[in-house]
């Protein structure tokens, strides 16, 4: 790998992220070279290769003094990523990236090198649905003082947001299914469990490792039931089986996966339907889950 001797912004990401992040993270997007100049001094980086880049957040292969590879990775801060760097020092590296440093409030965290080369996205489907469950279950150990997101929270909150959504984008999901939606946060919000849940763990986001064969990366935590995270493993990926078969193979409690899966199904078509508003849908480079498939998830959790 060639070393990088001056850092740019990947174009791709510059030009999608303020349509997804919003107006308010261009001027951040503009202090990422100083920012990653910043620390690369801070902790004594040489970078070679080039940029990646998610939605939120860019990572910069490097090499720290000691020649060992590691990963700098600049992500933007909001409610959902904000607690990253404590579920990853939490974790401690079993069954996750290793965190060695981070500055939560500039987002910067200094991470293992992984081979992204290789995610669960490429494995046999039913076989990364077994690998990303017994992960899910790995990780979710008793939540950490310190974690601002439980589910009961979000649950409460849903309470409010859902039905006011609905009704400012002129009901674009049946009563029905808001409704039903509702009645899970009302039911199972409180009784929320305190496991320690990463509501973003699909398949693209588990990367080979040499620890360990698999580990997970960008995790989005709060407390609760392991069952809110079953959302990702039954969206993503969707055409490739059925959606009972995949349950099944995750081992997950069945009702109350559906149940939570219900709630952030719909969560979601009311984003889209925001997302279509502000800015005619998603950029058309998205590569992420259909949101056509949401109402075909929506019905399929419907059913007990």
């Amino acid at each position: 790998m060639g070393v990088v001797t001056v850092w740019e912004i990947p174009p791709a990401f510059a030009e999608r992220a303020p349509k997804v992040l919003g107006p308010e993270a261009v001027p951040w997007i503009a202090s990422l070279p100083a920012l990653a100049e910043r620390y690369a001094r801070k902790w004594q980086l040489e970078f070679e290769d080039t940029a990646r880049h998610g939605y939120v957040g860019v990572v910069q292969p490097a090499r720290r003094a000691d020649g060992s590879r590691v990963v700098l990775k600049l992500g933007w801060v909001e409610e959902e990523s904000r607690d990253e760097p404590l579920a990853l020092s939490t974790w401690a590296g079993r069954g996750a990236v290793l965190l060695h440093e981070s500055v939560p409030e500039d987002g910067a965290m200094l991470l293992e090198r992984l081979d992204d080369s290789r995610t669960l996205e490429d494995e046999p489907l039913l076989s990364a649905v077994e690998i990303l469950s017994e992960l899910a279950r790995r990780l979710a150990v008793p939540a950490p003082a310190g974690l601002t997101r439980t589910l009961s929270g979000v649950a409460e909150e849903l309470l409010e947001e859902l039905p006011r959504s609905w009704r400012e984008l002129g009901e674009p999901l049946p009563r029905r299914e808001l409704d039903a939606a509702l009645e899970v946060c009302r039911d199972l919000g409180p009784e929320a469990g305190n496991a320690l849940v990463n509501e973003d763990l699909h398949y693209e986001n588990v990367l080979s490792g040499t620890r360990e064969p698999w580990l997970v990366i960008d995790p989005k935590p709060l407390a609760g039931d392991l069952e809110y995270g079953a959302l990702s493993l039954l969206w993503n990926r969707f055409s490739e089986s059925t959606l009972d078969s995949k349950l099944a193979a995750s081992g997950l409690d069945r009702d109350r996966a559906k149940a939570w899966t219900l709630v952030r199904a719909v969560r979601n078509r009311l984003w889209h339907a925001q997302d279509l508003v502000d800015f005619g849908g998603l950029p058309e480079d998205d590569d992420g889950p259909s949101a056509e498939a949401l109402p075909s998830l929506t019905r399929w959790a419907l059913v007990s």
